[in-house]
């Protein structure tokens, strides 16, 4: 047992020393991706803050920031898809496919209802609305999903998901109509997955909420693993399971709302990169969590970068990108997997 920790504790550092790497090489090309390019050295000279002033404008004040909320953002949907496949142990598990992006997106609706400006102060609140209304489907998700007797029953969270996600879509259609030309126009794009959060702003209202809730969650890797059990056997190794469940489950939601607030509704992030970091380093959550932190933040910065290089000047949302590999990958799995949803 000792030997297979030490195993799976080398393979975890040698994959992730790989996915920096990989990550690293993605990030610079996303910083000289666009219509003007920079070259290497220049790029390098400017991050020191040696650089021209028109490349210290052009990386400083609209790539730079644009990368940072994609490397955030990337981050906490992978982690949260982990978490969420672990206290359901069900692999289909995603916030945008569960629901909690639809209500993400619907406490978002209700912040531009009432805040009209996008790049001033009260962005650092959007965050907030975001996770409320995550909360709000998280716990419609749960009052359906439980059973007095049964308790917690995962089979049912799929197709209770899909159709809270539905109610709360046709809300945010609602109130979107309500809105003007202009901001509809933002939350039609952001619904999409457009990385909207392209201001130092942006990155001040998402850091905070990542600093505190990543190490949080790579905290509960025991309970997860204990979770990854039925809850007969988390119980008869001392885990509260309906207290972890519940911990755990809000770390989440925290995680996928702050992250789609500023990237947009992007979805599958939370389903495609636990799953090859499963492949990749095996089911124990301490190993889990930040290889699929990693390849959440590579998924987006590619999909990201892949827009401006490909679709510019008229770039099309990262998260249509995503959801050209992530549909057919879920619909990949569903065909596998014997769960009935």
């Amino acid at each position: 047992m000792k030997n297979k920790a030490i195993h799976s504790y080398q393979r975890t550092l040698l994959t992730g020393g790989i996915l920096v790497l990989i990550v690293l090489t993605s990030i610079a090309i996303g910083l000289n991706t666009g219509s003007m390019q920079i070259a290497l050295p220049d790029l390098v000279l400017t991050l020191l803050g040696k650089g021209t002033d028109m490349h210290h404008m052009v990386l400083f004040d609209y790539r730079l920031p644009r990368i940072l909320i994609t490397i955030l953002a990337g981050m906490g949907l992978g982690i949260a898809g982990a978490m969420l496949q672990g206290i359901t142990r069900n692999a289909l598990a995603d916030p945008g496919i569960l629901g909690i992006h639809a209500g993400a997106s619907f406490g978002l609706l209700i912040y531009v209802s009432f805040f009209q400006s996008l790049n001033t102060l009260p962005v650092l609140m959007i965050p907030l609305f975001t996770f409320v209304g995550g909360v709000l489907a998280a716990t419609l998700i749960i009052l359906f999903v439980w059973d007095r007797q049964k308790g917690f029953i995962p089979a049912r969270l799929i197709l209770i998901g899909i159709a809270v996600a539905a109610g709360f879509n046709a809300a945010s259609l609602y109130l979107s109509l309500q809105l003007d030309e202009k901001t509809y126009s933002f939350t039609a794009s952001w619904l999409l997955g457009n990385i909207w959060g392209r201001d130092w702003i942006n990155v001040y209202a998402m850091l905070p909420w990542m600093v505190l809730l990543i190490p949080l969650a790579w905290a509960k890797s025991k309970s997860l693993n204990a979770l990854a059990l039925e809850d007969s056997s988390a119980v008869s190794i001392g885990t509260p399971v309906e207290r972890e469940r519940i911990q755990i489950l809000c770390i989440a939601v925290a995680l996928s709302s702050v992250s789609v607030s500023m990237a947009g509704g992007i979805g599958f992030i939370g389903l495609v990169a636990p799953h090859m970091a499963r492949r990749l380093v095996g089911p124990a959550f301490q190993y889990l969590i930040p290889i699929s932190a990693l390849l959440g933040m590579l998924i987006l910065v590619v999909a990201d970068t892949v827009t401006r290089a490909v679709f510019d000047p008229k770039s099309i949302p990262a998260g249509i990108v995503v959801a050209a590999v992530g549909a057919p990958y879920f619909l990949y799995l569903l065909r596998k997997s014997n769960k009935t949803i």
